[in-house]
């Protein structure tokens, strides 16, 4: 019998670096959409305790594990681990990662390696093992990865962030290719600035910061990239894969207006 992946009914996800921002609101997202989440944490652990406590105050179900995706390959287990408790994994949403502000005539290879480690050879061995718990299965799934806009336009002070992401949205289009006859899908979520810890707005309104490069004025809430990998990870997109979808309030499309107005050298200083 073919699997048919319109009938996908996705009951089980881990989501990484979900102790904050992006991951938490998706966490959370997926809690609302009726499935039990793995929420990972590498550092804030009690972040990721009031992850557990949002969902779990919905009525869901929430498992809280460590995750250090520069502990490769070894980190993968981890992703084993919560799927057991879980009892399943029918979708695997990779979120955490990290990024620099050092040009690279300055950027130390410690460095460099520290932050590909994390962006990319972390989330290859945890999809890896999602993928094969999915196979394995039968029952089809959702590789979906959180990139950045930098998956597709570079920034000044992150060459290995930009160098990462370009790769993990390479990674996911071959995951596409070759999990397809599985009814596995493979997507990224690119956000643009979105009002996390990780560009110190956690605390504020993003629609009372204005950003004139941006066609929508402002950055992004987290909730935002949220609806989108919900959406990824459910039955309604099961003809969706190979995809990278920006969400960046139109961000990307600025590159030649932007730069024919920039009146100054600022930008090429991190």
């Amino acid at each position: 019998m073919v699997f048919d992946p319109t009938v996908f009914e996705p009951r089980t996800a881990i989501v990484t670096g979900s102790d904050s921002g992006i991951g938490r609101a998706t966490a959370v997202a997926l809690a609302r959409a009726g499935m039990a989440v793995g929420v990972t944490w590498h550092t804030d652990h009690a972040g990721a305790e009031a992850t557990a406590g949002e969902i779990r105050g919905l009525g869901g179900r929430a498992e809280v594990a460590r995750l250090d995706l520069t502990d490769a390959p070894a980190c993968a287990d981890v992703v084993d681990e919560l799927a057991e408790r879980l009892g399943g994994l029918d979708v695997f949403v990779n979120n955490a990662g990290t990024g620099s502000a050092t040009p690279v005539l300055d950027l130390a290879f410690d460095d460099w390696r520290r932050i590909v480690a994390t962006d990319l050879d972390g989330p290859f061995v945890c999809l890896q093992r999602a993928a094969r718990r999915m196979v394995a299965a039968g029952n089809g799934g959702r590789l979906i990865a959180v990139t950045s806009v930098h998956e597709h336009q570079p920034r000044v002070g992150s060459a290995p962030y930009d160098a990462a992401k370009h790769g993990l949205g390479g990674l996911m289009k071959t995951l596409a290719l070759e999990l397809g006859g599985h009814g596995i899908t493979a997507n990224s979520v690119a956000p643009g600035e979105i009002a996390t810890p990780m560009t110190g707005q956690d605390d504020e309104d993003p629609r009372r910061v204005p950003r004139p490069g941006v066609p929508l004025g402002r950055p992004g809430d987290a909730r935002e990239i949220a609806a989108v990998v919900a959406f990824l990870a459910s039955a309604a997109s099961s003809y969706v894969t190979g995809a990278s979808w920006l969400v960046d309030g139109g961000m990307t499309q600025m590159g030649p207006q932007a730069g024919s107005h920039l009146e100054s050298d600022a930008w090429r200083t991190p």
